[in-house]
């Protein structure tokens, strides 16, 4: 992946925060919100686009685009820097092939183990009853 190409086609617009914060937050923009088009990159082929897609299918705008936003530092480039990584770390984590899972049958103590825990939690049950007369 090309973080400098990625950073390139990020668009970054700054606005001002939201919540408390005195005089300081109605005057400055720090809060950071980051827009990238998953439709137009060229950082990635087709296949990892479909994967991708795939991935971010709850978080893509109807123009296939993702818009992350971050305003927990007072510091715009903070912000910045900290919205960048999370894009990072959200394609990473979208472009991860998962393990091919192997089929595996239930070990023979497993299996005994089971019927022995099932054999004892039957006898406690009907030693609970009655007795009969």
């Amino acid at each position: 992946m090309n973080k400098d190409l990625l950073y390139t086609e990020c668009n970054f617009k700054a606005v001002r925060s939201s919540g408390p914060g005195g005089q300081h937050v109605n005057k400055t923009s720090t809060k950071v919100i980051l827009s990238w088009s998953l439709e137009l990159t060229t950082a990635f082929d087709e296949i990892q686009k479909e994967r991708l897609e795939k991935y971010l299918a709850t978080k893509l705008t109807k123009d296939r685009m993702i818009v992350l936003s971050y305003d927990q530092s007072r510091s715009q480039h903070k912000n910045k820097e900290t919205v960048f990584t999370n894009l990072i770390k959200l394609l990473e984590k979208g472009l991860r092939v998962p393990k091919h899972r192997k089929k595996t049958k239930p070990t023979f103590a497993s299996k005994r183990k089971r019927l022995d825990s099932k054999k004892r939690t039957s006898e406690k049950k009907n030693n609970r009853r009655p007795p009969k007369l």
